[in-house]
């Protein structure tokens, strides 16, 4: 798969299939990945790269703070990840996309057609993340890291990094453990950080991301102001609360809800629900 270099950060990407542009943003919390869409799951079972790629030209990324992708030592907020989005596209050439988001990948989305509507042809959003566990999930991990560096330092986060596990898995190896772990000069750099200015920049990114029960991605008056064709398809755990997905159909003006929650949604149902919204809007 191509690397490129967007914005000063190495992005680990591909393009496959043909028709219109879709953009995939890959669920799984902070190990938003390429290969997240055939790890399990619906997207599993459905195939999704190459039963997708039938129907569209796909580009596929691990998110930055993600994989093999690059990251950087800043406040992260939803705008910085749809911006990315935007990035990739920008070089492409690609001006208009659909775009589907599964689990965080979702609040990116949201967070894309604020940003810049008239590029998003439509947004396919499956378990939108959200809801009081959700959000005390994110800031619960966050809390862990900043106490382990607290406790331990930068120098011990780097090297639990190094064992292979990301921040989702391992939250005391913190939201840059995958580029510890896959890039020498970024662990070498990211040691030598300020640990105040460092433990300031993850509460941050903790507040800006975390920071209420509402759908991640797009407050309340933001989502009233998404225009974009959108079809919502539930989760129903901790994390994918149904409140997240009732909130977007009850806020956005053009969403719709496909009222079928796990464990009835498979592969085969969920491919025939996006193909059949994406013919809504040849």
């Amino acid at each position: 798969m191509p690397l490129a270099t967007i914005d000063g950060l190495k992005v680990n990407y591909l393009v496959q299939g043909s028709g219109p542009h879709l953009l995939m943003l890959a669920p799984g919390g902070f190990n938003s990945t390429i290969d997240s869409w055939t790890r399990g799951g619906v997207w599993q079972e459905m195939d999704a790269l190459n039963a997708l790629a039938k129907h569209f030209t796909l580009v596929v990324y691990d998110r930055r703070e993600a994989g093999l992708s690059g990251g950087r030592v800043e406040k992260l907020t939803w705008e910085k990840f749809a911006r990315q989005g935007f990035a990739i596209l920008d070089h492409l050439g690609v001006k208009e996309s659909w775009v589907v988001g599964g689990c965080m990948g979702v609040s990116v989305a949201l967070a894309m057609a604020v940003l810049q509507p008239s590029r998003c042809k439509g947004l396919l959003c499956h378990w939108p993340v959200g809801g009081y566990q959700w959000m005390m999930k994110g800031r619960t991990f966050y809390n862990r890291h900043i106490e382990f560096v607290k406790t331990n330092g930068l120098a011990a986060a780097a090297a639990r990094a190094r064992s292979g596990k990301n921040f989702w898995l391992d939250p005391e190896a913190g939201p840059w453990a995958s580029q510890n772990a896959n890039d020498a000069q970024f662990a070498a750099a990211c040691v030598k950080h300020d640990v105040a200015k460092y433990l300031e920049i993850c509460a941050q990114s903790r507040d800006a991301l975390y920071g209420d029960t509402m759908p991640s991605g797009a407050g309340g008056a933001q989502l009233m102001n998404i225009k974009t064709p959108t079809l919502i398809l539930s989760g129903a755990d901790a994390s994918h609360a149904t409140s997240a997905a009732w909130a977007m159909k009850e806020l956005m003006p053009n969403a719709q809800l496909w009222n079928v929650l796990p464990p009835h949604q498979n592969g085969a149902n969920v491919l025939a629900q996006l193909l059949d919204f994406v013919k809504q809007y040849p």
